[in-house]
């Protein structure tokens, strides 16, 4: 976790910053995490009775999503990545879609990195035609509960930011009904992986892209590195791994159309809830 170079001041991360990243992580990616979430996706996806032509990888990383007989479209904010998918090299928050582009986006472990989520998620929904699916995955609140921990007793004088803001399940489907989602839902998974030390997680975050993005971030001390991996496997199990949590948020969300189900009619109901409540006798 190097100390982070200049960003704008109005935005949580610095974007320069995590296009260096992901270029680093594509040239060693670690991809067991967004595996996981695109199985997810999957298993979500294999419920929808519909084909689907043309889809939106919205931080694709070097790809990995495959839809057959789909015409897929990447991008990411990574130029590695963007290459080795053959994609569009560009921010999730910024790309260049034009409206009623997509009958499907689907977005894998970018959306917790990405500085304007509503904007993402709005840009999302105009890409998609009426009756579009919007299926994305991303690391939420509680994740490395365990890292964070470690660092809070290295740092406790002196309390350094080094971990990104995150969104729980709650706030991830107020966002899917910000954007204009129609039938949003929001669910949340528990992905447990334990490692022998700090450094072997570490490893693998920056294998990711997923290590701190926040500008103006201190640069860490070996001092502080040697009492965070103490107090990391102070909690390792009898076997000496310590476990390690990755919350994932999965969204699902549609643009709206006319043929979609509704809500009734305030007011239009036949029975009252008492008496649908009522036990019989």
């Amino acid at each position: 976790m190097p100390q982070n170079g200049p960003s704008d001041s109005a935005e949580i991360f610095d974007r320069a910053l995590r296009r260096k990243r992901r270029d680093r992580a594509a040239r060693r990616y670690e991809g067991f995490v967004r595996e996981h979430m695109l199985e997810g996706i999957q298993d979500r996806l294999a419920a929808v009775k519909r084909a689907f032509g043309d889809v939106l990888d919205l931080g694709s990383f070097g790809g990995g999503f495959d839809l057959p007989g789909a015409r897929i479209t990447r991008i990411d904010a990574g130029a590695g990545f963007a290459a080795m998918a053959g994609g569009v090299h560009a921010d999730e928050d910024r790309h260049p879609f034009p409206e009623a582009s997509f009958d499907l986006v689907v977005s894998a472990g970018v959306l917790d990195q990405i500085n304007d989520v509503p904007g993402a998620l709005a840009l999302a929904r105009r890409a998609l035609r009426p009756d579009g699916l919007f299926l994305g995955a991303f690391l939420g609140a509680g994740t490395l509960a365990t890292l964070r921990g470690a660092f809070l007793r290295a740092e406790a004088e002196r309390p350094v930011a080094r971990f990104h803001p995150q969104i729980d399940v709650r706030a991830a489907g107020d966002l899917l009904t910000r954007a204009g989602f129609a039938l949003p839902v929001a669910d949340v998974e528990t992905l447990t992986v334990r490692y022998g030390s700090m450094f072997s997680l570490l490893r693998d975050l920056r294998g990711m892209a997923a290590t701190n993005l926040l500008p103006g971030t201190p640069p860490l001390t070996r001092g502080t590195l040697a009492q965070a991996a103490e107090a990391f496997a102070e909690r390792a199990d009898p076997d000496g791994r310590t476990a390690e949590r990755f919350e994932i948020v999965y969204l699902t969300g549609w643009a709206p159309d006319e043929s979609q189900p509704r809500p009734a009619r305030r007011g239009s109901a036949t029975t009252s809830l008492a008496e649908a409540l009522r036990v019989k006798q």
